[in-house]
């Protein structure tokens, strides 16, 4: 036995020295920096070390706690939950027997990976164009049904800034979501839906007593990973916005950028990363609680 792990430990040496190489030593070296004043002008030198001053500064900063609330409430919270329910109420209408029945299932299917392929930096292009004040399809479509008499600057509007961004992250990543869903849907044994309607159970009743714990695993791991990816995104904000109007839809992904390429205050930078960092193990031991640790569990 204990030559086996000698040997296992040896096969997995030289990934775990990459995974350090690529992602500890650059972690620890953003630490050390967030501890300096150090600037984007004055790489050659250095900076000096101020301790916990970038940390204080952070902390005391209204700004900070805005970007904070941007990024877990509008661009975290507010996209996740939206993918997670629209994502299976159409993985539902993919696996009805409705679309079944007239023959739709292909064409819908293939439909819904068109936002999927499109890049990112593609789809917020297209949504920029159709969300634009002057020429955008948008606002010429809600004039001509006459919901709006005037055009609304949707990516330049405090009211309407979020949920436009918002609505280019769903679009452009909802079909992973109806997808992981469907395959789901379809791993339910046909057995337990026939045993429940014989019992007596309406098509609500199996859903939420027979669908819907069967896919709770996937809607846990799902949800997890969409907070992984959604949390530090820096894409959308940064393409759709610039973070603007003003710095209204600061995230802390764009304040990182902001803070060290604009202002070049890369130290203080740093200590932004280093907070993001930190919520991320946080929601890295959530997600190792409730998932990798019970998989383990069931391995062993």
């Amino acid at each position: 036995m204990t030559g086996e792990r000698v040997f296992i430990a040896l096969m997995l040496a030289p990934i775990f020295f990459f995974l350090f190489f690529f992602y500890g030593y650059p972690t620890l070296f953003n630490l050390f920096n967030s501890f300096t004043d150090l600037s984007l002008l004055g790489l050659k030198t250095g900076g000096a070390f101020v301790g916990l001053k970038n940390y204080a500064e952070l902390l005391a900063s209204r700004d900070f706690y805005r970007v904070l609330w941007n990024t877990l409430f509008w661009l975290t919270a507010v996209s996740v939950v939206l993918r997670l329910v629209l994502g299976l109420l159409l993985a539902l209408l993919l696996n009805s027997a409705t679309l079944r029945h007239y023959r739709l299932t292909t064409i819908s299917r293939l439909l819904l990976l068109v936002p999927w392929a499109t890049p990112p930096i593609v789809a917020v292009v297209v949504w920029r164009w159709l969300l634009d004040g002057r020429q955008g399809v948008i606002n010429k479509s809600l004039q001509g049904i006459g919901l709006i008499d005037q055009p609304v600057a949707f990516l330049a509007n405090v009211d309407t800034v979020w949920p436009a961004i918002v609505t280019i992250i769903v679009w452009n990543t909802l079909p992973l979501v109806t997808l992981t869903f469907l395959a789901g849907l379809q791993s339910v044994p046909p057995e337990l839906h026939e045993a429940a309607e014989m019992d007596g159970a309406g098509a609500l009743q199996r859903f939420f007593h027979v669908t819907l714990p069967h896919l709770m695993p996937t809607v846990v791991v799902m949800a997890l990973l969409l907070v992984f990816w959604t949390f530090n995104n820096f894409v959308y904000v940064w393409l759709a916005t610039g973070a603007g109007p003003g710095l209204f839809t600061n995230v802390l992904a764009t304040e990182i950028y902001i803070k060290g390429f604009i202002d070049f205050e890369l130290g203080f930078s740093s200590s932004v990363g280093m907070v993001m960092a930190a919520i991320m193990a946080v929601l890295g031991l959530i997600y190792f609680r409730f998932v990798a640790l019970r998989e383990f569990r069931e391995i062993l």
